[in-house]
């Protein structure tokens, strides 16, 4: 199966049926790593498991996780891997966050929201990693 770019979450949940069709509820920690968020609208796919017991839904449209890992993808990161990103946003603890390939989460400490910084990846987790700045590239103004 090809995984899109856009890929922002893929995690395993319970088809649960209600008076007026189906729900797909999404975990809590997808939305609190910022891979989905409320209101927001998404794509959802549907599949089955190869034993037909249970279904995984995919948010296409929002960093890549998914609870089974033989078809999790690896993160698009290493650690000791460098990058020039750019701070698209700030989170509540006051680190910059950057996204990179498939939406694949980036914390970055120091850093303010538009900053360009070449940064160096020091620890890679499944569904987020976090770099330290190497040099600043291009300040927020």
């Amino acid at each position: 199966m090809e995984i899109p770019d856009q890929l922002a979450c893929l995690y395993t949940a319970e088809l649960t049926e209600t008076a007026d069709g189906y729900t797909i509820t999404v975990p809590t920690t997808e939305v609190e790593q910022g891979s989905v968020t409320p209101g927001e609208t998404v794509r959802v796919a549907v599949l089955t498991d190869a034993d037909d017991t249970t279904t995984t839904a995919e948010s296409a449209d929002t960093t890549a996780h998914q609870s089974s890992p033989p078809s999790q993808p690896e993160p698009p990161v290493d650690e000791d891997e460098t990058r020039i990103v750019e701070i698209e946003d700030v989170g509540d603890q006051g680190d910059g966050i950057t996204r990179v390939e498939r939406g694949y989460v980036v914390i970055v400490p120091d850093t303010d929201e538009g900053e360009t910084v070449e940064i160096r990846i020091e620890t890679v987790q499944p569904n987020v990693a976090f770099g330290t700045v190497i040099d600043r590239l291009d300040d927020a103004a």
